[in-house]
């Protein structure tokens, strides 16, 4: 199993000292957060919290998840970079790959893309982008990201993007492996299909178990079941050695953690926080296998 750091909510002066730290300390990558705004009001629900409030407010740091992986990859050498998850909707994915694309050539293709069709119809509307196609455009919108990342000339003519031959350079050396969020059934058959892994918010380990069950029988439907596939999780009722060891047990190959309770801490505090859990779990699970 490998592991990756969450920093949601960090201040942003702490990212870069974080990223060495978590280098040094074994972790697999860092996942990078993604809110646009904060809008005072919001017409839906947030769906990864009980009551469907947000758990931050308009002061919360959310920076630019390109520009976070491009600063935190200059200062590093090793460790890997995803978005968890990036909002696709609101995005022109022509745009979306001239950025991807300078972030995974600047990081020596240490950078993944993980997308999501994003909860709020505000950061769809106001970014101009009709919230509820918000599932067949993103389907088109991943068409066009990899054949744009591939490099070369390429075209597009679909139902919500088209445009004629065109080439971004430099393009990446390695393909830009791609992440699919989202709990419902439209989700997991998007991930299934497309993606080279599966994402999840915060979930028991009970439903994570169901859920990766049911990835395994989408992936076997479209052919895919040989295909490697990463299973990125954030559980929320199993830590501790044996908490990971049952994690590993029924699919998962990411563990995602934040390795302290404050996510104001000085940075000191959680620096020691990734030194303690790299002792106490990276290490031991790496040697036993």
């Amino acid at each position: 199993m490998k592991f990756t750091l969450g920093i949601a909510l960090s201040p942003l002066d702490q990212l870069t000292g974080l990223a060495r730290t978590a280098e040094e300390c074994g972790f697999a990558s860092i996942a990078l957060p993604d809110s646009l705004f904060y809008s005072e009001h919001v017409s839906a629900d947030y769906p990864y919290t009980p009551d469907g409030s947000r758990f931050w407010n308009a002061d919360t740091p959310w920076p630019d998840p390109m520009a976070a992986a491009a600063a935190m990859g200059a200062v590093t050498s090793r460790i890997r970079f995803y978005t968890q998850v990036l909002k696709l909707d609101p995005r022109n994915p022509l745009l979306l790959a001239r950025q991807v694309g300078t972030v995974a050539v600047l990081t020596g293709d240490r950078f993944g893309l993980g997308v999501g069709l994003g909860w709020s119809p505000e950061e769809s509307h106001w970014c101009g982008t009709p919230f509820r196609d918000r599932g067949a455009r993103a389907d088109e919108a991943i068409e066009v990201l990899r054949r744009v990342l591939a490099g070369g000339m390429t075209e597009f003519h679909g139902k919500h993007f088209s445009f004629e031959k065109l080439q971004m350079s430099p393009a990446p050396s390695a393909p830009v492996p791609f992440y699919v969020g989202g709990h419902s059934e439209p989700a997991l058959r998007r991930a299934a299909r497309i993606g080279d892994g599966w994402s999840s918010a915060m979930m028991t380990l009970d439903d994570l178990r169901s859920t990766i069950a049911r990835l395994a029988e989408l992936r076997a439907s479209y052919g895919r079941a040989d295909v490697p596939f990463e299973i990125q999780a954030v559980c929320v009722d199993q830590r501790g050695l044996d908490g990971f060891r049952r994690q590993a047990d029924i699919g998962v190959t990411d563990a995602i953690v934040m390795p302290w309770r404050d996510p104001g801490a000085g940075i000191q505090q959680k620096r020691d926080a990734l030194k303690r859990f790299a002792e106490r779990f990276i290490v031991p699970l790496a040697s036993a296998g």
